[in-house]
């Protein structure tokens, strides 16, 4: 495939000594393709193209589709009615097409419909970028009043490109197998029912029950979004994980951080809309606030509260930022990760397990204070549960507790294993995963687990921090960590008792041999685990 600026086309060269290859047009506009063997210099047919009645040029007209090979061969595109003219003798002549139902006025923010596996239209009134992702092809076509529709031509999941058409569509048919994406430009009044309106009650489908969550949470528009960010300027973006970019905004006089739902992101609108009823009903000082939210069809957004320290991760792992984590900010940040995790386990209504706590979604605000962020892998529990079973375990690598891994069960164990490794790693400054020790091959919970059993647990930290930090909170902090990483579900202290332990209440238990002791264990081997995203979202199979 050759993309250029003067031409999109395909070319191939053919090197057979046995058969010549010949593509005859004919007047009528087909291909015949044959080829000719040399022994006996006879020409075999091969093929013709097109080969059915939907690959005739333009056969449905404008905002045509073009849907079986067999009468009746068109339909209007959905928000599109069919145009009637008195020369048409035939209810099946399509030449005029069809035309919008409800006429588009740019100033009520029009949204767009999605249409799948379909031939792309006829690109004669189209633009192409090849450096746009769909998000921004997404915004350029909405703050352009005369574009009709964009799409990704690419069929590379997460490939760049963007095409804007300037007119009518036309030449579309259905394609299952091979199809793609094509984003149509509609009126906001005829995409109510796919965008929603605040207060808008989403419906969740639980293991024991149905329930109705309504939300009151503030509903943006696009252009508002778009506005509020500069048309997505790059100067605005905070980062991107595995979901998508994140960029800062002004809305309604409050700075929030814009987080997309990018199309090659691996959660999708069930995730989204977890977040949503989640966190949107989640009140505490440590978990993030969310402010807002956009569901234009393909625009699907959330805004949280602007931290403008950004995650945890940043300063932890980067040896340039870390020396500016002092240890009684690490500390308060272990303090303050316990507490929001008391909140979600046992003083909000419902239970909420959040399986996905890890450094890059602990936040930080103004005054390094942490706020627990990213809901969409979250579950919820009423009454009597307290653990589920799952065939499809979601995650980060490196903090996903032996239980859930192996056999899909998790529970608020399986967050207290999570904030284990976590606080192991905001006290040595090192990753869990990818952490190997030089003289005994370990991991970080089994490097950790051996410097405790030898009494050595100051040998843990960061090295950055020189000897500035209190020997009481670090060692409590590895035996409070080492108590979460153990092994059995069981064994684990709840989120209270993390808690108290913490605040020095108490004495502390032995811990005892953690999960993941040591790489390539006995207990899931490295052939197990396969990471489909290490930025946000892992997928793990047990054996």
């Amino acid at each position: 495939m050759v993309l250029n600026k003067e031409d999109m086309h395909i070319q191939f060269t053919h090197f057979s000594t046995l058969y010549a290859l010949m593509f005859k047009l004919t007047p009528g506009g087909k291909i015949n393709v044959s080829h000719l063997l040399m022994y006996n210099h006879k020409w075999i047919h091969d093929a013709i193209s097109p080969n059915d009645k939907c690959d005739d040029y333009g056969l449905c007209g404008p905002y045509g589709i073009c849907t079986s090979a067999t009468p009746p061969y068109c339909e209007c595109m959905k928000g599109f009615e069919k145009i009637s003219t008195p020369n048409e003798t035939s209810p099946g002549n399509w030449t005029s097409g069809c035309r919008i139902s409800r006429p588009l006025n740019c100033g009520l923010r029009d949204g767009f419909r999605k249409y799948s596996s379909l031939k792309l239209p006829d690109t004669q009134n189209a633009v192409y970028n090849r450096s746009m992702s769909l998000q921004e092809c997404q915004v350029a076509c909405t703050n352009n009043c005369s574009c009709t529709a964009y799409a990704n031509p690419n069929i590379t999941a997460g490939a760049l490109g963007c095409l804007l058409w300037f007119g009518d569509l036309i030449d579309v048919r259905v394609y299952q197998e091979i199809g793609q994406d094509l984003y149509v430009r509609m009126a906001a009044s005829e995409l109510l029912d796919l965008i929603g309106r605040p207060g808008r009650a989403f419906e969740i489908n639980k293991k024991s029950s149905s329930m109705k969550e309504n939300i009151e949470l503030p509903l943006f528009t696009l252009s508002q979004i778009s506005e509020a960010t500069n048309k997505f300027d790059v100067k605005n973006k905070l980062g991107e994980g595995g979901f998508g970019p994140v960029y800062k905004g002004m809305l309604e006089g409050q700075e929030g951080a814009v987080k997309l739902l990018s199309a090659s992101s691996r959660q999708g609108f069930d995730e989204f809309k977890n977040e949503v009823i989640c966190i949107a009903k989640l009140q505490h000082r440590n978990l993030v606030k969310l402010l807002g939210y956009c569901n234009e069809d393909n625009g699907t957004i959330l805004i949280y509260e602007y931290m403008p320290n950004k995650s945890l991760d940043t300063y932890i792992f980067d040896e340039n930022l870390k020396p500016r984590l002092s240890w009684s900010q690490r500390f308060h940040i272990i303090c303050g990760i316990a507490r929001g995790l008391l909140y979600l386990h046992q003083d909000s209504q419902p239970t909420v397990v959040h399986r996905d706590l890890k450094a890059g979604n602990i936040l930080l605000d103004l005054q390094m204070r942490p706020k627990i962020s990213d809901f969409g892998l979250a579950r919820m529990f009423d009454g009597q549960e307290s653990e589920e079973n799952t065939k499809r375990v979601v995650g980060t690598l490196g903090y996903i507790s032996p239980e859930y891994a192996v056999n899909g069960v998790f529970s608020t164990k399986s967050d207290i294993f999570s904030f284990g490794v976590l606080v192991l790693e905001i006290v040595s400054g090192k990753k869990n995963r990818g952490f190997v020790d030089e003289d005994h091959n370990d991991n970080l919970l089994g490097h950790a687990w051996r410097l405790y059993n030898e009494n050595k647990s100051l040998e843990l930290v960061d090295t950055c921090l020189h000897k500035s930090y209190s020997v009481s909170e670090v060692v409590r902090s590895v035996h409070i960590g080492l108590l979460c990483v153990q092994h059995q579900a069981e064994d684990r202290p709840n989120a209270q008792f993390v808690v108290d332990m913490l605040d020095g209440e108490g004495s502390l238990p032995s811990p005892k041999k953690p999960g993941f002791f040591v790489q390539g264990s006995e207990i899931v081997s490295n052939s197990v685990l396969h990471s489909i995203n290490g930025l946000t979202l892992s997928q793990i199979h047990g054996r």
